[in-house]
């Protein structure tokens, strides 16, 4: 029996009289090693030394893998019975009869090759948000998901809180009747972004290797290293990273987008500052993402659902305050935040989807919830959502995840359709609203702009399914 049906039948088997009771193994709720599922983590320098570490309790985590060593040191010593690489090509090619399951959490750039490559080899993957660096790679994954019949989640743990669930059942019992507008905003980016790109090479930090940046860089064209497109700092740099939007909208747009069924799209348009180098000189700047910026999205109506538009802000702005919210109530929490603008009244919940309330506040007081229709993820966005893809996998029930690729893929390219408006706003001709084909993955009125859909990758390098 391989390792993918043994876990799929260890529930049922922990309920024949032969086996050894959970409890006198180890305590109430002790899960034997045996049946744990091995994990591999792909960048666990960052947020993924968090992901490693909200899983340890419940998997075993086998292997690690990070191209900075230096970098990645504290998760490799966190978890010294883990085998660690620097390349996660050898590490899927030694350990590929061994792991069960793979964790993503690279830069954006490189997500989309190392989740197909494990999911080719039947491997659980958890990709962190957004899912992918452009709109084809999301599309691919998807698709990969069902044709490799793994199971899936993207890394946006907010899903999983049991705030941003209740949105979904407050918009099914049509608490605030039908909604046509909804306002988004975040604080980030909280890196430096709109600036032109670094000229000159810097030397390789200790614990990165020459051939570990080229690894860093994946499919993206290459570039020289630079402090200033390193850690965290690449989020501002498309060739590496998807800016304020893609770091923060599948957090933010999620509860919406769950909530209200919306889909693909059809229009986007976008509107961002500039960078001036001197007097009345704009600096040439393709390679970063705005300092700031406001994106009008338009969906069509779905299901007995009206049109809506939905309106994202980043960069310090942020949309009116809506009628009802006091001068010194919080518009959001955590740094942003969402107003569902309904026939019948208004809603507004935090960034990840916290503290969903009714405008103004006040009728929260007799404010009784609808009955609750969706399920709950035990310890929610505390390490929940992680142990949420575990269970999935132990059940092999693809099903059972919080956020599958066939959820996280349409929120993702509704996400980076937002980042295509941006950079073709920057093309001559391109500065207008962009109609979107979605099934097809195509802007209709501006040619130029579908070069931003799919990317062309560095040679060596291919996404193929």
């Amino acid at each position: 029996m391989n390792r993918k049906k043994f876990l799929a039948s260890a529930g049922t088997m922990a309920a024949g009289f032969w086996i050894v009771p959970r409890h006198v193994l180890g305590g109430r709720g002790f899960i034997a090693p045996s049946d744990k599922v091995n994990v591999a983590g792909v960048g666990v320098g960052g947020m993924g030394f968090s992901n490693m570490k909200n899983l340890g309790e419940y998997a075993n985590i086998t292997a690690l893998c990070d191209v900075d060593t230096k970098y990645a040191s504290k998760c490799f010593n966190t978890f010294p019975k883990a085998k660690t690489f620097v390349d996660y090509r050898e590490m899927l090619d030694k350990f590929k009869g061994s792991i069960d399951a793979v964790v993503v959490a690279t830069p954006d750039n490189t997500h989309a090759v190392i989740a197909l490559d494990s999911m080719k080899l039947g491997k659980h993957v958890y990709v962190q948000k957004p899912l992918t660096h452009d709109i084809y790679e999301a599309r691919i994954l998807n698709q990969a998901a069902t044709k490799y019949k793994v199971v899936t989640q993207m890394g946006n743990q907010g899903h999983s809180s049991n705030s941003n669930i209740e949105l979904a059942e407050w918009m099914d019992a049509g608490v605030i009747g039908t909604v046509d507008k909804v306002e988004c905003w975040t604080d980030r980016p909280i890196w430096p972004q709109g600036l032109p790109y670094p000229k000159e090479e810097a030397p390789l930090p200790e614990g990165l290797t020459k051939e570990g940046w080229d690894l860093w860089l994946g499919p993206a064209q290459y570039h020289p290293f630079h402090p200033a497109i390193y850690h965290f700092k690449w989020r501002g740099w498309w060739p590496f990273g998807t800016g304020a939007l893609g770091d923060m909208a599948c957090h933010i747009i999620d509860p919406a987008f769950r909530a209200l069924k919306l889909g693909y799209p059809t229009s986007v348009e976008a509107f961002s500052s500039t960078f001036y180098e001197s007097d009345f000189k704009a600096a040439s700047t393709p390679d970063s993402c705005p300092a700031a910026s406001k994106l009008v999205f338009e969906f069509p109506e779905r299901n007995g659902l009206p049109a809506t538009k939905l309106i994202w802000t980043d960069g310090g702005i942020k949309f009116d305050r809506p009628e009802g919210l006091k001068e010194d109530d919080a518009l959001g929490w955590d740094g942003g935040g969402v107003v569902l603008h309904g026939s019948k009244g208004k809603a507004m919940t935090g960034c990840y989807g916290h503290n969903t309330t009714l405008v103004p506040f006040e009728k929260m007081k007799d404010f009784k919830k609808p009955l609750a229709t969706y399920p709950r993820i035990p310890k929610e966005d505390h390490g929940g959502h992680e142990q949420n893809w575990i269970e999935a996998i132990r059940q092999n029930n693809p099903a059972l995840a919080s956020c599958p690729f066939s959820y996280a893929s349409p929120l993702t390219e509704t996400i980076l359709l937002g980042n295509i408006a941006l950079r073709a706003a920057k093309l001559k001709g391109g500065n207008k609203k962009l109609l979107w084909d979605g099934p097809n993955m195509r802007i209709t009125n501006f040619e130029p702009a579908n070069q931003f859909v799919k990317r062309e990758y560095r040679a060596g390098w291919s996404l193929d399914i």
